[in-house]
């Protein structure tokens, strides 16, 4: 198959790359990526190397460039990883999500309607939902809990995915959507709760905890997430959403303990700070629907995927130092700025 992967210089985006390209020997993927803060061209260098891997420059709300990409390639597949996803600058400055999570999703399917891509596939989140309350842990999120969005983010993720469902009803659009808890592992942006607990304990710099730290999140292993949406896309049924949970849940000041201890440092590293605005409680996905008609489980332990990410981290010093620094987007020109 030939697939194209927007945000494909993110996180899950990279890894994704990374995944496919492991999985499926006589695949070719195209990788998009406006490279904003969040992406990060060094992610992909062992990617570019594959023949079989092509990298496009561009932003999902540039409809001229998206058309570009569309006429160049014939598609199979069509994954949009690409989405401002931090919640705190959701709620400092929400037009940024509303354009690139919301327009951005309905040119990509525009894009893919023109050119009669069979699959379209829309990376989500279990944000969409909510939260769930901290003394029910026999609640979990379903592909039935009604949509009750917390943040400017998490609203406009909720948005692209009642488009996509309505493209799928109006024009038969070939769609699917996943929903994810929260992702850890190699390559994610040190903004967020993992990689900057690590980079911060590791420099003995303050660790900022929200609140008290008892919101409690369900976390899954990045190549975990992979290998869902990979089965999700070439086997879903079109029209259908599913939830893809971790089974780890795991309170915020746990998951800091847990990186101090393992690197040997002070508890009294950890700073409290006031909580952020709407913050939600906890998220729970039942992923069974995956389970029963895609035979998919998460296969990573907290505790073994925890021990990996922060190894990875530590083998990896240069990658998010430069991120730290501001460094990592001077790597575009350097690889492009001539061409």
């Amino acid at each position: 198959m030939k697939i194209l992967v927007t945000g494909a210089a993110g996180f899950i985006g990279a890894n994704f790359v990374y995944y496919e390209l492991g999985a499926h020997a006589d695949d070719e993927i195209v990788g998009l990526d406006s490279l904003t803060y969040a992406g990060n061209l060094e992610t992909l260098e062992g990617a570019i190397k594959d023949g079989r891997f092509r990298f496009v420059k561009a932003d999902i709300t540039d409809a001229d460039a998206v058309e570009r990409v569309f006429t160049e390639d014939g598609f199979d597949v069509v994954v949009n990883f690409a989405a401002e996803s931090h919640v705190d600058r959701s709620i400092e400055d929400p037009s940024v999500f509303l354009k690139t999570n919301i327009l951005g999703t309905q040119l990509l399917m525009d894009a893919a309607r023109r050119h009669d891509v069979p699959r379209y596939h829309q990376v989500s989140t279990d944000e969409v939902y909510g939260d769930l309350p901290l003394d029910r842990p026999d609640l979990l999120f379903t592909e039935e809990t009604p949509i009750h969005t917390s943040s400017p983010y998490s609203a406009s993720k909720a948005a692209a995915d009642l488009l996509v469902q309505a493209y799928h009803r109006t024009h038969g659009f070939p769609a699917t959507i996943s929903r994810c808890s929260n992702n850890y592992g190699p390559y994610q942006f040190p903004e967020k709760l993992i990689p900057l607990m690590i980079a911060n304990a590791l420099a003995d710099k303050p660790l900022p905890v929200y609140g008290e730290g008892l919101n409690v999140r369900d976390w899954l292993y990045v190549w975990d997430h992979c290998a869902a949406v990979d089965r999700v896309m070439r086997g879903g049924k079109v029209g259908e959403v599913y939830n893809i949970g971790g089974h780890n849940e795991m309170r915020n000041i746990d998951i800091v303990k847990i990186i101090l201890e393992k690197l040997g440092k002070p508890e009294s590293l950890i700073t409290y700070v006031t909580d952020r605005k709407g913050h939600d409680l906890r998220y729970a996905i039942d992923p069974s629907k995956i389970s029963a008609e895609l035979g998919w489980l998460p296969a990573t332990k907290f505790a073994d995927g925890i021990s990996r990410t922060i190894d990875w981290y530590l083998a990896n010093k240069p990658w998010w130092e430069r991120i730290v620094s501001g460094e990592y987007r001077e790597y575009y020109e350097k690889m492009y700025g001539d061409r």
